[in-house]
């Protein structure tokens, strides 16, 4: 075959026009492309795709790092609290098998930006309560003295004293509450939202790795979805660090005099700007539907364009083929034949059938449990057992433990399973060695908490001495003559380190400053346990906890460090390799989903919703609301707390080692049968997987890695 250059260029849309001569002495012209332009629209459609990954990860973490911020503001339990966590799982399992199924025989570039909008709107929604409820009012005996008389200073313990005026006062302002209790109930706002922003959420990843998939060369998708959750680890950094900034500014910032709040951010009233993140996520998410608009129902496989370059035969052929296939695609749906599911009783039947995936299936369930009730009141627990604010706890959680140890534990992963090659049983046993080895040191746990805050009446008697949680008493002798309002939380310091649940119970007379630099002077309860004679005084806010308790948050912090390494060289080496090589490859894409719903509603929507309900029968003492209702706990039992969520966390992930144990026994069964060598060069076997197990396992990996993120971040 002879070759020869033909001079005419067509600057249009070829550089050369090569002549070809063909066999039977015909002269045919090859176009040649230019190269392919760096914006390709696969390239534009993976980079919105990131984007878009990145923000519905940030919009989770923002949720879960105003949890408390949330509890606070509407006066809720923690059961409530993780209710309206859980509801994002729910408005995914609403639509996900709907829109898996279905979008794909749509338009899904612009299914995915309709459901960027609506994510947005989800978020934006959750913000609105704080924009029609009117100004937070914290529990504080200042409101009632000032509302009394503006220009004097009535002592806190009214001895003496004319309190009918007190009296008279707070009852209308209570009744006047009253009438505003439905206010309360603006809780359900942000549970709406956030099932939105679930509901939002659902196409996201099936279509779009379906669409890679589709229209990607085979070997180039592994590293799209590499790219994906690379740049999906960004959203929980930005959402903690917003978490965290909100946190730190009061709630109606530039709406109120910040000179006049007489508490701190590690106080447990106090509610930082929680609806910040929202609005932020909101904006975002909108920005991130744009570029979906303008992208195609389909692209040109990117096979066909390389085999353009060779044959202008070829490519012809090719082109024909893919016209038919998006002849194909435009004809209309016949319902009648999608909705047939005779066949999917029977593959359902089939996947529970495989004893191996049932084994990993309820391992998985155990061990995802654990972890989503851990990570959901993770803050909260730094926030009562160290006595951190609730800025700081967030930004531990995101910056120091989070991403840092998570990429070095997916690095380290990676790199160990390329060194010794390890197949699957290499993978299995090296997965589960690591989850247990984190076990182990997570039960350390027990042992770095802090003892209970030193509180007056409700840890310890008025002298200082320990007492049983049923033996306490508000009243004592010092304080029996103040008139003191029993469901009150205003806490205050004395210099005998003892913490009183409000400066009338610590028995004093008379005060000093304003707003945080108030000084209680004259408190007759202090003189039981201060044997210097004088003034004694009490400033606002719980006594600090011991230097003690701050190194044991140090040790606390480097362990979660050691953990996380851990339970995500696990999750990367071993949880996309399980269940892809014990299933028929196919049933893989419904072993899939059925191990996404089985997580999501098993795990996902109870999990925040049982921790928070056991962690609220700890609490020591709750807030007050109007009509005399009770608010969000003030303060707990760090010892009960500490107790009961570590003994939940423990309890769901001990047997799951079990589970973890039969599996592998299962897994090294069955390749043994398949391949006795495959256990002598530890565990590199030689059991092939094939380019559909391949591709599903790229499915599976954006699947099951988006509902843990989304759920448990």
């Amino acid at each position: 075959m002879r070759v020869e250059t033909d001079s005419n260029v067509n600057h249009s849309n070829l550089e050369v026009e090569p002549t070809q001569t063909l066999e039977d002495g015909a002269i045919k012209h090859v176009p040649v492309k230019k190269k392919p332009s760096c914006c390709t629209g696969l390239k534009v459609f993976l980079f919105a795709l990131s984007f878009s990954y990145l923000c519905k990860t940030l919009s989770g973490t923002v949720m879960k790092s105003s949890i408390t911020q949330i509890e606070r503001r509407f006066d809720i339990p923690s059961s409530v609290a993780g209710l309206i966590d859980g509801s994002f799982e729910m408005g995914n399992l609403l639509v996900i098998a709907f829109v898996s199924y279905f979008g794909a025989k749509f338009h899904r570039p612009k299914i995915i930006a309709l459901g960027c909008c609506i994510m947005s709107a989800g978020s934006i929604l959750t913000a609105m309560p704080h924009f029609f409820m009117g100004y937070y009012k914290y529990e504080t005996a200042s409101h009632a003295v000032l509302s009394v008389n503006s220009t004097s200073s009535l002592s806190p313990c009214s001895v003496d004293q004319n309190v009918t005026g007190v009296s008279e006062t707070l009852s209308e302002q209570s009744d006047s509450d009253c009438v505003k209790a439905a206010a309360s109930y603006m809780w359900i706002y942000v549970l709406l939202g956030n099932l939105l922003r679930g509901v939002g959420e659902s196409p996201i990843t099936p279509l779009g790795i379906s669409y890679l998939d589709d229209f990607a060369k085979e070997e180039d998708a592994p590293f799209y979805i590499a790219c994906l959750h690379t740049v999906a680890m960004i959203g929980p950094i930005i959402g903690y660090l917003l978490g965290s900034l909100g946190a730190s500014l009061y709630v109606d910032i530039g709406f109120v005099d910040l000179g006049s709040i007489t508490i701190t951010p590690k106080d447990s009233r106090w509610v930082g700007a929680w609806w910040l993140g929202f609005i932020v996520s909101g904006i975002i998410n909108l920005i991130a539907a744009i570029p979906f608009c303008f992208l195609p129902k389909s692209l040109k496989k990117q096979e066909e364009e390389d085999d353009d370059n060779i044959s202008s035969d070829l490519s012809k052929i090719k082109g024909d083929q893919s016209r038919h296939h998006e002849s194909e695609n435009h004809q209309p749906v016949k319902w009648s034949v999608i909705s047939k599911g005779k066949c999917f009783f029977i593959a359902l039947k089939r996947v529970f059938s495989n004893r191996i995936y049932v084994t990993f299936l309820c391992c998985s369930l155990l061990q995802f449990s654990s972890f989503i009730g851990f990570l959901t009141y993770k803050p909260k627990y730094m926030e009562q057992q160290y006595g951190q604010s609730a800025s700081k706890s967030n930004f531990v959680t995101g910056e120091l433990t989070g991403l840092p140890a998570v990429s070095i534990g997916i690095f380290l992963g990676g790199l160990i399973m390329k060194k010794y090659k390890m197949g699957m049983i290499g993978a299995t046993k090296f997965g589960f060695g690591m989850s247990l080895m984190a076990f182990l040191i997570s039960l350390s746990y027990f042992f770095v908490g802090c003892e209970n805050h030193v509180v007056a009446g409700l840890t310890v008697s008025y002298d200082g001495k320990p007492v049983a949680r049923h033996e306490t008493s508000l009243f004592s002798v010092c304080n029996s003559d103040c008139k003191c309002a029993m469901n009150q939380w205003d806490p205050v310091c004395g210099d005998n380190g003892l913490t009183y649940i409000s400066a009338c119970l610590a028995g004093c007379k008379a005060s000093t400053g304003h707003g945080k630099n108030k000084v209680y002077h004259n408190c007759t309860c202090m003189e039981i346990t201060d044997s210097q004679s004088g003034n004694a005084s009490v400033v606002l806010g719980q006594c600090p906890k011991s230097d003690d308790c701050s190194r044991k948050f140090i040790y606390y912090t480097v362990l979660q460090v050691i953990i996380r390494l851990g339970i995500m060289e696990t999750y990367y080496c071993d949880l996309h390799l399980s269940i892809f090589r014990c299933v028929h490859p196919e049933l893989k894409s419904l072993a899939v989903g059925l191990f996404t719903l089985i997580m999501r509603a098993l795990a996902g929507i109870p999990a925040p919703i049982y921790f928070g309900a056991l962690i609220d029968r700890t609490c020591l003492k709750w807030g007050s609301r109007s009509c005399g209702r009770r608010g969000a706990c003030r303060i707990y039992d760090s010892d009960a707390y500490r107790y009961t969520y570590l003994s939940l966390v423990t309890g769901f992930r001990l047997p799951s080692y079990f589970f973890a144990f039969l599996f592998y026994t299962m897994v090294k069964k069955q390749y043994q049968a398949k391949d006795p060598k495959s256990t002598e060069n530890g565990g590199q076997e030689s059991v092939p997987m094939n380019k559909e197990a391949n591709s599903k396992s790229n499915e599976y990996l954006s699947s099951s890695s988006d509902a843990e993120r989304e759920s448990r971040i």
